[in-house]
């Protein structure tokens, strides 16, 4: 009896670390917004409950709707674009070429450079009178005059989704190489002596074998674009005219701008809901994975 009693506290001695990090960085601010979403708190040092005054607000007014709409299709977007630029990215990489490893090294300076400072780079590139690509255009013949891409909502759009791009392509063409190159190279030459091209090799042997990679990538990448703050803050703080406003600006915004602390902390509890979606996505999805292998 007493050596079981040793054993459990000394496991409850080595699970106090993570038990203590969880309840004070993650359970107890979680806990504060939800209890704080139901109030009417502000600037003012009191406050009252008001129930659910905040969420029938927020989803009674219709701009949060359209504000809904518009992240998931920036993540969309913005996710499939990485997805796609980074497989292409990895396969190039794992490619037999010379100058491969300068290759891979020129891959990183995206991930590498502060995002602050990429973020910046972009948004000079994107000026319509001193901006690198306005100016291109103009030199090419394609535009009769400067274009300030940061200054219509259309442009705009797709101007923050290309920089996320740029930013997250990086970590997602490494990830997807690594997972290539932990492929058996046997398979691809038994294939390759039996006849099969690339292409077919790539669509029979890497994809499918690459496909629990591919799914936690996806999903990973899809949290994180979800959540994206400072990409869209700096190059346009969610305009113009809320062209580019997602939830995470239109939170940061109602919190932050309007000194509405209780509507804020609502519409955070409701990206929590939507980023928890996710997470049990992405659990049941590896899960099945993880038994597709056992099988």
């Amino acid at each position: 009896m007493t050596s079981t009693r040793s054993a459990t506290l000394f496991a409850l001695a080595l699970l106090a670390p993570a038990l203590i990090y969880i309840l004070t960085i993650v359970a107890y601010p979680l806990v504060d917004t939800i209890i704080l979403s139901f109030t009417n708190a502000s600037l003012r040092p009191d406050y009252d409950f008001v129930g659910w005054a905040n969420y029938e607000r927020i989803f009674g007014a219709g701009n949060f709707t359209d504000v809904i709409i518009r992240t998931f299709i920036w993540t969309f977007f913005s996710v499939a674009l990485k997805m796609v630029i980074g497989m292409c990215g990895a396969v190039l990489l794992n490619a037999a070429i010379p100058g491969q490893t300068l290759f891979r090294i020129l891959t990183m300076p995206p991930w590498i450079v502060p995002m602050a400072i990429g973020i910046f780079m972009w948004g000079w590139m994107y000026n319509g009178q001193f901006g690198m690509i306005s100016g291109l255009l103009q030199n090419l013949g394609l535009t009769n005059g400067p274009i300030a891409f940061l200054a219509y909502g259309h442009t705009a759009f797709w101007a923050t989704i290309v920089t996320d791009v740029w930013i997250g392509v990086p970590m997602v063409t490494i990830y997807f190489l690594a997972a290539m190159q932990s492929i058996p190279k046997d398979l691809h030459e038994a294939a390759w002596t039996d006849g099969a091209g690339r292409f077919y090799r790539f669509r029979r042997i890497t994809v499918p074998l690459m496909i629990p990679a591919i799914v936690t990538m996806s999903l990973l990448s899809l949290i994180a674009t979800f959540n994206s703050f400072d990409i869209i803050w700096i190059l346009t703080q969610g305009g113009p005219s809320g062209s580019t406003t997602t939830m995470i600006i239109d939170t940061y915004k109602t919190a932050i701008g309007s000194r509405k602390y209780g509507e804020g902390a609502a519409r955070a509890v409701v990206i929590s809901i939507f980023v928890t979606i996710f997470c049990l996505v992405y659990f049941r999805a590896v899960r099945k994975l993880q038994q597709g292998e056992a099988k």
